[in-house]
């Protein structure tokens, strides 16, 4: 599992496993990272569903009620076949915006 960290933001991406055990390590490394902002990167899979993105359903849920982002980047699934409690956006330059949209809600207390 690969960290790019920058200010309060950390993108984590996995190159060469399949999505099962990339959610594994997730979990395992989240009290590293359960402090920042998460952006989740998932263009290494080349197939993923909107069931495969189910599976970051509990972990978004956990880290958004902690007031933290937590958004998923592929370009395979489209927003609007997952549950809105998920955040799906298809490149990394949206989450970045999102997370900056939501720092300023939580400023505002939106």
């Amino acid at each position: 599992m690969i960290f790019d960290k920058a200010g309060n933001t950390t993108i984590v991406y996995q190159e060469n496993i399949s999505l099962k055990q990339f959610i594994e390590n997730l979990n395992k490394s989240y009290q590293n990272i359960k402090n920042d902002h998460l952006i989740i990167n998932l263009f290494s899979f080349s197939k993923i569903t909107s069931n495969d993105i189910l599976e970051f359903l509990q972990l978004s849920n956990t880290h958004r009620a902690a007031n933290k982002s937590f958004v998923l980047v592929t370009n395979k699934v489209e927003y609007d076949q997952v549950p809105h409690e998920i955040c799906l956006v298809p490149t990394i330059q949206e989450a970045k915006d999102i997370i900056e949209m939501e720092e300023i809600e939580r400023d505002l207390d939106l």
